[in-house]
């Protein structure tokens, strides 16, 4: 056990973190990190704790309050931060917006904005397909169901950026500024959504932000904090992960010639394919719970308030689960990955990522048939929970 080395920081491993996954998963499953909390990799153990109502959500954010000195955010919690039964009803008052029949009505406008940014691309020849293409595809695609003016997207760029690394917090050293930063990026964007609920209360319209203010103003099923956490989660969320999913997934099928060549011949297993990239190379590694009490997993005890860290990229590769784990295949068929997570917190959003990605993918395969990486070693961002490209030069 005291063999295998777990440094999240080191640049090898946020570069390809699988090895280590692997290694942990064969010699010690069920990790007491010298940094404080526990590892899990296997895939039953994490479903398990993604399971486990006695794992909870609500105690991370004191955790790392008593950590950094970092204040709890002035918005509150979101739906994601939440056990029941508030996070049900919170989840209950969004979900309808996300459904797949609602999401696949968005389809012609998706193709739209796709077809636009290709257009744009093509006359250059070369892009970085980060920057001018997987990002801006779901940020406009948010922005126009929250009813978010897409022109701000540079204003919340920074300030998004700044949360989604705030998820390593509880990660980085008791100095990092990194949680400070967060906060302050939060209370920004809540500041921005301020005058923009103020705009929609005096006229409003039919985006999910109006929804949402009727929901606030209805007195009982939202308050004023809570919808302001709300409108963050969704704008962050809804388009940081989708763009690691487009990048990470371009990036395999780039470096597997075959599979890529595989889709370019076989449109039709798109479906398959962005599964199957979910799983690869998922744009969440890893979640957080704390137990309410003791909790025994493989006859380890986890006490009281230690923090448990189930590691989604590491279960996605465990082969007790997946036949040939490390192996691409876009025609996999049994491939109940957990890369929208499980349970409660089951990612809201998967319907609308799943479509952006499959359309953002496949135009892009079909479109530029000799789509090429332009560097050797593309850069990963230094997140340890997201994990997703800085930049992905390629050439047409």
């Amino acid at each position: 056990m005291a063999d295998v080395i777990f440094n999240p920081m080191d640049p090898a491993f946020v570069a390809d973190p699988y090895p280590t996954y692997r290694q942990l998963r064969a010699a010690d499953p069920v990790h007491r990190s010298p940094m404080g909390f526990w590892v899990l990799t296997r895939y039953d153990d994490v479903v398990a704790a993604l399971r486990d109502p006695r794992l909870a959500k609500e105690a991370i954010a004191a955790f790392v309050a008593a950590r950094f000195g970092a204040p709890v955010p002035i918005t509150g919690f979101s739906m994601l931060d939440r056990d029941p039964p508030d996070h049900t009803r919170l989840r209950s008052l969004v979900s309808k917006a996300f459904t797949p029949r609602v999401v696949e009505g968005l389809r012609p406008r998706i193709q739209q904005i796709v077809d636009g940014l290709l257009a744009r691309a093509r006359e250059q020849g070369s892009m970085d397909l980060i920057e001018e293409f997987a990002y801006p595809i779901p940020v406009n695609v948010i922005c126009e169901m929250l009813g978010v003016p897409v022109e701000d997207h540079e204003r919340f760029k920074g300030w998004s950026l700044d949360i989604a690394r705030g998820l390593d917090s509880i990660l980085l050293p008791p100095d990092s500024d990194v949680p400070k930063r967060s906060a302050a990026s939060r209370t920004a964007l809540a500041d921005y959504f301020r005058e923009l609920i103020a705009k929609r209360r005096a006229s409003p319209r039919a985006d999910l932000l109006s929804g949402l203010i009727a929901a606030e103003e209805a007195g009982d099923k939202l308050s004023e904090h809570e919808l302001l956490a709300t409108c963050i989660l969704l704008l962050v969320a809804g388009h940081e992960t989708t763009v690691n999913l487009i990048g990470n997934g371009t990036l395999a099928l780039l470096r597997h010639p075959d599979q890529l060549r595989r889709l370019r011949e076989n449109p039709g297993l798109i479906g398959t394919a962005v599964e199957e990239l979910l799983r690869f190379d998922g744009p969440v590694q890893r979640t957080a719970r704390i137990p309410s009490e003791d909790v025994v997993i493989d006859g380890r005890t986890i006490a009281k308030g230690e923090m448990v860290m189930p590691f989604i990229g590491a279960a996605d590769r465990d082969p007790a689960q997946f036949v040939d784990p490390d192996r691409l295949d876009i025609g996999r068929t049994d491939n109940r990955h957990i890369a929208f997570g499980w349970g409660i917190h089951f990612c809201l959003g998967a319907p609308l990522a799943r479509v952006e990605g499959q359309i953002a993918i496949n135009t892009l395969v079909q479109r530029l048939p000799k789509l090429a990486l332009a560097t050797e070693a593309p850069e990963f961002r230094q997140s340890l929970t997201l994990r997703g490209l800085k930049s992905l030069p390629v050439r047409f």
